[in-house]
């Protein structure tokens, strides 16, 4: 059986409003590349040279996406990460290089969703930024039901709130999108590749574990005992599943 996946509709004038991106590197030829990149009518590109610089733009507008590098003065892109993350649940992407695995797990840690290494190709951020924003706007090929219950957990999609025996879960986006997918096919299990392409986006890059690490956060969020999980569980040599009640 394929697996149930999220959508849902929107009203047409929002549907075509440019999206606001943000970004903060101090590397303007970065900076720059990004913003030749994505010059698009359906993006509107805002870019700032630091994390400092970049929680003062937050502050004053609205963004559907925000692309921090990870080294930057006065506030780095941990930092303004955590401080975003601590107000607002828009995507967050993180920028780090070829072998910056452990801030991609430390970025996703503090709340980011997603992650691109330096040097990429142009094709590749387009890619990224087009499957964060797919995801966010909730397209896809089959609807799952709007609330989902599966023993004590409740999600309800339209308002975005979790709730775990009667008391609400604060999940980052992309912690909510692998709990509803989970929840949504509770009983199947799905390997590392598959969460990957359905929860993220794209195809699985096996030089990180970001669906190890969410799943440990989703566990320290809805589980009584996180070492001893009873609502999402390991397949071992397979994957995970959500429990079926």
């Amino acid at each position: 059986m394929p697996p149930i996946r999220r959508t849902s509709e929107r009203a047409a004038e929002e549907a075509h409003a440019p999206r606001r991106i943000l970004i903060a590197d101090d590397d303007p030829s970065i900076a720059a590349l990004i913003q030749v990149t994505l010059k698009d009518p359906r993006y509107e590109i805002i870019a700032v040279a630091n994390g400092l610089e970049a929680l003062k733009a937050f502050e004053k507008q609205p963004f559907d996406v925000v692309i921090l590098d990870v080294m930057m003065p006065y506030v780095d892109g941990f930092e303004a990460c955590e401080r975003i993350r601590a107000q607002s649940d828009v995507p967050i992407v993180i920028l780090t290089s070829r072998d910056g695995t452990e801030d991609v797990v430390h970025g996703f840690e503090l709340g980011a969703d997603d992650y691109i290494t330096k040097p990429f190709k142009t094709v590749e951020l387009i890619a990224r930024v087009e499957s964060i924003l797919r995801r966010v706007e909730g397209y896809s090929a089959r609807r799952a039901p709007p609330v989902v219950r599966v023993g004590e957990l409740e999600i309800d999609e339209p308002r975005h709130r979790v709730s775990v025996r009667g008391s609400d879960v604060n999940l980052t986006p992309m912690e909510f999108e692998l709990l509803y997918f989970l929840a949504a096919n509770a009983g199947q299990v799905f390997d590392r590749e598959t969460l990957f392409r359905e929860v993220w986006g794209y195809e699985y890059v096996g030089e990180t574990n970001l669906v190890d690490v969410c799943v440990r956060r989703l566990r320290e969020k809805v589980e009584l005992i996180p070492s001893r999980p009873k609502i999402i569980l390991t397949v071992r040599g397979v994957g995970y599943k959500l429990a079926e009640y």
